[in-house]
C-alpha cells in the first residue's frame, strides 16, 4: 500500500463509504458518553451540540467540494499540503502540522479515556481502566499500521449499526421504563431540578453569550479537525460531498436520545461523581448484563473507529508536513510511510498517557481541541475565496489565535466575559490576519496557486448544479 492509498485510498470513495468515514469521525464517545455525560452533569449547556451540528453541515455544502477539487488538481493528501500548496511557505505548512498533531491528541485522549470508561462499566468493574486502555488503543494502532484509511471506513459501517441501535432503543427505553414516557420524565425533571432545563443549568457560567460563542466556535470549526481534510480527499467527486452534507444530519437524531439517557438517570442515578458514567450506570441497572455487553461493543467502537483516523492524521502530518519539509527534504514517500507508522506508536503513547493522569470530561476534552483546530478556519476559507490574503497575514492571525485560545484555557480562564475562549481567539485571529494581509498584499500577490479564480477549481458536477 502506498502512501497515496493509505492516507486517502485512491481518492475513489462514492456517498456511501464518504458518509460511512465521515460519521465515524464525527459521532463518536462524544455522542455516546460525553452528551449524556454534560446532560447529566450540566443541563442546558448542552444543547449547544444540536445547534453546531446542524449549521456546520451547511458550512461543509460550500467549502468541502472545493477543498477537494484543490486536491485534485494539487495531489493534496493532508490538511497541511492544502496551506502548503495555496501559500507557498514551508513554515507555514510545518506549523500546521505541528498544531494539527498536538490538538489532535485531546481529541485522541477522549476516545481513550472513553474506551476505559466503558470497559470499566460493563466489565462490573473486574477490568480496571488504565489496562483496558492500554491493551485497547495497543489493538487500534496495529489496525491502523496495517489497514490505512480504507479499512478504516468499512470498519465504520459494523459501528455506525451498532451506534443507531443503542442510541434509539437505550434512549426511547429508559425514559419509558423509568417514567411511563419522554414526556412524563421532563415533567418530573421540571418539577425536581427545574433549573437544569434552563441556561445555565447547573454550571455558573455556560450562559446563553457561552452558547452562541460556542456554537459559531464550533460551527466553524468542525471540518478544520485535519482528519476531515484527508476524509474529504478520498471522495471521487464533489457532488458526492454535497451529497453527504445533505444526508449527514439524519444522523443528529441519535444526539437528544443520548440527552434524554443523561437525564433520566439525574433522577434514578443522583449523585454520580463522574456524568460520563452516567449512561452505561443506568443500563447495568436496567438491563440484563449480556445487554449491557451489546451496548458496551457499540461504545468500544465508537471510541475505535475515530481514533484510529486520528491516529492515522496526526501520523501522517507528522511524517509528511513536518518532518520531511524541515528535517529531510530528500525524504522518499516511501520512506514517508514507513515513518508514519511509527509515528502512529509516539502519539497513541502521548494521549493514552494524557489520558490515564488527567480527569477532564469528555466534552471538556473536545471543546479544548475545536479551541485549537478552529484557528485554521481563516486561513483556509480565505485562502479559496480571497485573492488579497497573503501568507504572513494567514501566519500571523494563525499564531496569534492559537496563543491566545491556549494561554486562556491553560490559565483557566475558559470562559471569559462569559464567551467561549476559543472564540475570542478566532475574532483576533481574523482580525490580525486581515490587518496584516492589508499591509503586506502588495509584496506578497501572485507567487501562490490562485484558488479562486479559476472555474477549473469548480467540479463540473458544481456548475451543472448551479
Amino acid at each position: 500500500m502506498d502512501l497515496e492509498q493509505w492516507i486517502v485510498g485512491g481518492r475513489g470513495f462514492g456517498l456511501l463509504l464518504v458518509w460511512l468515514l465521515m460519521a465515524g469521525e464525527i459521532y463518536t464517545t462524544f455522542t455516546f458518553l460525553g452528551a449524556s455525560g454534560w446532560a447529566y452533569s450540566r443541563g442546558a449547556p448542552v444543547l449547544y451540540i444540536l445547534g453546531y451540528t446542524c449549521l456546520a453541515y451547511v458550512v461543509s455544502f460550500y467549502i468541502l467540494p472545493e477543498l477537494w477539487e484543490a486536491g485534485r488538481r494539487y495531489r493534496l493528501q493532508t490538511q497541511a499540503d492544502f496551506f502548503q500548496a495555496r501559500y507557498n511557505n514551508k513554515y507555514l505548512t510545518a506549523f500546521v502540522a505541528l498544531v494539527g498533531v498536538i490538538f489532535i491528541i485531546p481529541y485522541l485522549q477522549l476516545q481513550i479515556t472513553g474506551l476505559g470508561i466503558i470497559v470499566e462499566v460493563a466489565s462490573f468493574g473486574v477490568i480496571h481502566r488504565t489496562p483496558a486502555m492500554v491493551i485497547s488503543f495497543a489493538i487500534v494502532a496495529g489496525f491502523v499500521f496495517t489497514s490505512g484509511i480504507r479499512g478504516v471506513a468499512w470498519v465504520s459501517v459494523l459501528k455506525d449499526f451498532l451506534l443507531l441501535f443503542a442510541a434509539v432503543f437505550v434512549g426511547v427505553a429508559v425514559p419509558y421504563i423509568y417514567f411511563g414516557g419522554i414526556g412524563p420524565m421532563f415533567a418530573a425533571l421540571a418539577r425536581a431540578k427545574p433549573s437544569h432545563l434552563v441556561m445555565p443549568g447547573a454550571t455558573t457560567d455556560l450562559g446563553h453569550a457561552w452558547y452562541v460563542s460556542t456554537v459559531l466556535l464550533c460551527t466553524f470549526g468542525f471540518y478544520m479537525w485535519p482528519q476531515f481534510f484527508g476524509a474529504t480527499f478520498t471522495a471521487k467527486s464533489g457532488d458526492t460531498l454535497r451529497r453527504n452534507a445533505v444526508v449527514m444530519p439524519l444522523y443528529i437524531i441519535t444526539m437528544p436520545l443520548m440527552f434524554f439517557v443523561g437525564l433520566a438517570a439525574l433522577l434514578v442515578l443522583p449523585g454520580l461523581a463522574n456524568g460520563d458514567l452516567s449512561m452505561l450506570t443506568i443500563v447495568r441497572k436496567t438491563f440484563p448484563p449480556w445487554f449491557l455487553g451489546v451496548i458496551g461493543g457499540a461504545g468500544a467502537l465508537t471510541a475505535m473507529v475515530p481514533a484510529a483516523i486520528q491516529m492515522l492524521t496526526a501520523a501522517s502530518l507528522f511524517a509528511k508536513n513536518l518532518c520531511r519539509p524541515i528535517l529531510a527534504p530528500g525524504m522518499t514517500d516511501q520512506q514517508v510511510g514507513k515513518l508514519a507508522k511509527i509515528t502512529v506508536l509516539a502519539i497513541t503513547c502521548a494521549a493514552l498517557c494524557s489520558a490515564i493522569f488527567d480527569s477532564t470530561t469528555l466534552v471538556g476534552l473536545l471543546l479544548v481541541g475545536y479551541g485549537g483546530v478552529a484557528q485554521f478556519f481563516p486561513g483556509v476559507v480565505l485562502g479559496l475565496y480571497s485573492k488579497r490574503v497573503t501568507t504572513s497575514g494567514v501566519f500571523a492571525g494563525m499564531v496569534t489565535g492559537v496563543l491566545i485560545a491556549v494561554l486562556l484555557m491553560l490559565s483557566k480562564h475558559d470562559p471569559i466575559m462569559g464567551l467561549n475562549a476559543g472564540f475570542i481567539a478566532l475574532c483576533f485571529n481574523f482580525a490580525v490576519t486581515g490587518v496584516v494581509s492589508l499591509l503586506t498584499s502588495t509584496g506578497e500577490s501572485g507567487f501562490a496557486p490562485d484558488f479562486t479564480s479559476s472555474p477549473g477549481l469548480q467540479s463540473q458536477d458544481s456548475r451543472e448544479l448551479t
